[in-house]
This record gives C-alpha cells, structure tokens and sequence, in this order.
C-alpha cells in the first residue's frame, strides 16, 4: 500500500464526526430566547429584589426577600390557612363575574344592534360607568347591609361596563358587507344576528371579558377589606396589621397568580373559539 494511501486511510479513520453540540446549543437558544423576551425584565425585577434585600440595600423589614415570602406562601397554603380564603375570595369574584356576564353580553347585543335602545340608555351607562365602584361601596352597604351581597354586588358593578362596552363596541365593529351580503342571499335577521354578528364580535366580547375578570380581582381585595373575615384581601390586611409583612406579599402574590391563570384560561378560551380570528403562523 502506497503512503498516500495509507495517509487518507489513516485521515478518515481519525477525522473527527460533527458533534451533536451545535444542534443541542441552538436547541436551547431557540427555547430560552423567547422565554428572556418575554420575562427577562420581570425576571431581572425579582432577582432585583431578592438581591436588594438579602443584601440591606432595601429595608428586608418592609420588602423581605423572595425565598420568605414563597416560604410564607408555602407554609400557609400546606397548613390549609389560605385554602379557605381562596376559596371564598373565588366564589365571591365567580358569583360577580358571572352574573356580569349573564346580564352584560346579552345587554351589548341588544344595544350594539337596536339603536333605540341605546339612545335610551347610554346616557345612563356613561353616567354609571364614570363612577367608581369603591365610591358607591357605602351606598351599597346601606342597601344591602355588610354582608355578602354587597361585596359581591360591588364586584358585580365595576366588571359589568367592560363586558358590556366590549360588546357593544364589538357588534358596531361588524363589517357592514357581511351583513349586506348575508341579506343579499335572503338570511333573515335572527340567522344575520347568529352566523354573521354574533361570531364577528366573539373576539372584542374575549377583551371585557379578560379586562373583567382582572377588575374582578382588583376589587374583591377593596370588598374583603371591609367588615370581611375571610378571604384574600382579608389575610393581606390582616398580615399587614399584625406586621407579618411575609405573609402579606405572598397574598398578594396569590392574588397575581390567581389573575394570571384566570387570564390564561381566557385566553385559551378565545383560541378555541375564536380559531378562525387567529393569524396564520
């Protein structure tokens, strides 16, 4: 065998084989990088945060650090203090949430395609509407006294416009030729109304609707605070007066957790429904 053989023989007995590195590198790239587009800031904030404390930058006293409070979080959702304040805080905002729905969907309908009725009532819709909820709680305490009604009822007031406005937005936003054309192919108005409007103003009714659900939780937290013993805005107060500082952000942070999964179930909601809304990948 010659030496040049005996070279190139040699050579690609020896050559190293592409390694599989580069691929699993860029694997992870293409998975994390949306991941630091998408949550790095917030990422950077609690790092922030658990740096500043831990390290005295902050006052721990008042912003203790992170690990204290998903060890208070822990600790009082494993002893079952919490279980019975979430339960409540939910019921109370579910009962409000779907009592607005019930009575705001069908209202927008109404007014979004009768423009008789809505000359009627949006005057008063805007009077209501610029008034704040927390503003008419005590009214609605002397109405319905301190029990659950009111904090329900005041929940079900603040949640009611932004369902009832998105829709009423979303039936005026309905493209006009559609309704032509169904008309020009002889539908009549309740079949124009279920497969033309109705379907067409789905997506902006799934914007209240999230918009909603956030307000909900924001004023179950003002309607637990007063004459209230159970429930999430309770226990942040509650923590906040007997100094378990811990204890309160880590209500606070179930409150926002309870607020992201709410607004994730919407949202997969909207996608199932709302398939043909969504751009082409």
């Amino acid at each position: 065998m010659s030496y040049e053989n005996v070279n190139s023989t040699l050579g690609a007995d020896f050559r190293l084989r592409p390694s599989a590195t580069p691929r699993f590198v860029s694997q992870v790239q293409a998975f994390v990088s949306p991941l630091i587009a998408r949550y790095g800031i917030v990422l950077g904030f609690l790092a922030l945060w658990q740096i500043a404390s831990t390290r005295g930058w902050v006052n721990p006293s008042v912003f203790p650090p992170l690990d204290l409070i998903l060890s208070a979080l822990w600790d009082s959702l494993a002893s079952g203090a919490l279980l019975d304040d979430i339960a409540i805080s939910l019921q109370r905002s579910g009962i409000a949430f779907a009592a607005a729905v019930v009575i705001g969907i069908p209202l927008g309908l109404v007014m979004g395609q009768a423009r008789i009725v809505e000359q009627a009532l949006d005057p008063l819709l805007q009077f209501f509407r610029q008034t704040s909820a927390l503003a008419l709680y005590p009214v609605f305490i002397l109405l319905l006294g301190l029990g659950e009604t009111s904090k329900v009822f005041v929940i079900f007031w603040a949640t009611l416009f932004p369902i009832l406005l998105a829709t009423i937005g979303g039936v005026k936003e309905v493209d006009t030729k559609l309704v032509e054309m169904a008309r020009t192919y002889g539908a009549g108005r309740l079949t124009i109304f279920r497969r033309v409007v109705l379907p067409a103003s789905v997506p902006a009714i799934f914007v209240g609707l999230r918009l909603s659900a956030t307000t909900a939780l924001l004023l179950l937290i003002a309607a637990e605070m007063i004459g209230a013993n159970k429930g999430i805005g309770f226990q942040v107060m509650n923590a906040q007066y007997n100094f378990q500082i811990p204890l309160m952000f880590a209500a606070i942070l179930l409150l926002a957790l309870l607020g992201l999964v709410a607004n994730a179930v919407l949202v997969l909601l909207q996608r199932r429904l709302c398939r043909w809304a969504q751009p082409n990948a």
